[in-house]
């Protein structure tokens, strides 16, 4: 036989030989793989645009390149301590991913508000002509509206209203002097729940000098809730919006209200858990 027919016959041999040494998952096999993909799948679309998503990244292929290059250099020892170490990883990612685990075990466990899109969206006016005109006196402002996770426990940090959304309201709870123009107003459901309110403030380091303590109660309610959170600066009336842990700044008043429409929409709702209601959570909006 000659050499060259020889080796193609032991190529295709071994070949064959591996072909049969795969082992195929079959029906069970197959439904775990399907059930552990859409369990991946949703956990990546869930944490996308998120302030741990870049962290997650960061570790899985640092994780994933040091298993990899201990492997197959025989590191052994290495290797093994790392596989040791996932379950500690797993403890620091929960640490990590807090405020969205918490957001998440929230809205599963309240019911999806069913309010009629058009009586959410109506709020956005009233809202936008106080904003506006405390930004034009340069009056501070700190106003949170409640979504899908509810805001009791702030809430209870304040003074229970129950009163109707109206710019005339909002204005006056905010002008100086009032004994709850320093803390924020939450607006839950079409009601103002309670004013004078203490939002716990960001534990970030990463942000610059020249955001106040409202910026960063507001950028802290967000880590914790699915609010959004309106801010107006009491030094240069600038008015910002905060949301999943992000803070965009430099709105006026047509933006603000189209902003706010679209986030307390009924459609926009449903949206913004795919895709990101106005930049959020897709990155357009940042820390300014």
């Amino acid at each position: 036989m000659p050499r060259s027919l020889w080796i193609n016959c032991a190529l295709k041999e071994r070949k064959m030989d591996w072909l049969h040494s795969i082992e195929y998952p079959g029906g069970t096999g197959t439904i775990e793989i399907l059930i552990l993909a859409a369990v991946f799948y949703f956990l990546v679309k869930f944490f996308r645009g998120t302030r741990g998503a870049a962290i997650l990244t960061g570790l899985a292929i640092i994780f994933a390149v040091l298993m990899v290059i201990t492997k197959f250099t025989n590191l052994l020892v290495i290797n093994r301590l790392l596989q040791m170490l996932m379950p500690y990883l797993a403890l620091a990612l929960i640490v990590i991913f807090q405020p969205e685990i918490r957001r998440a075990l929230a809205r599963l466990g309240r019911h999806s508000n069913f309010m009629a899109g058009k009586s959410r969206s109506a709020l956005a006016d009233p809202v936008t002509a106080a904003v506006v005109l405390l930004a034009s006196r340069k009056i501070g402002a700190l106003i949170a509206l409640e979504r899908e996770v509810e805001t009791k426990t702030i809430q209870n940090t304040g003074t229970a209203m129950n009163s109707d959304v109206s710019a005339e309201l909002l204005t006056s709870i905010f002008y100086p002097g009032t004994s709850l123009h320093d803390g924020g107003v939450i607006i839950s459901e079409d009601r103002i729940a309670a004013a004078g309110c203490v939002f716990p403030l960001t534990q970030r380091d990463d942000l610059t000098s020249d955001l106040g303590t409202r910026h960063r109660a507001a950028i802290g309610l967000t880590e914790e809730t699915d609010t959004v959170v309106i801010v107006v600066s009491e030094e240069t009336g600038v008015i910002s919006v905060a949301h999943n842990g992000l803070l965009k700044r430099g709105f006026d008043g047509p933006q603000l209200h189209q902003t706010l429409t679209a986030f307390l929409s009924r459609d926009n709702n449903r949206r913004d858990e795919s895709n990101g209601t106005n930049g959020f959570m897709s990155g357009e909006y940042s820390n300014d």
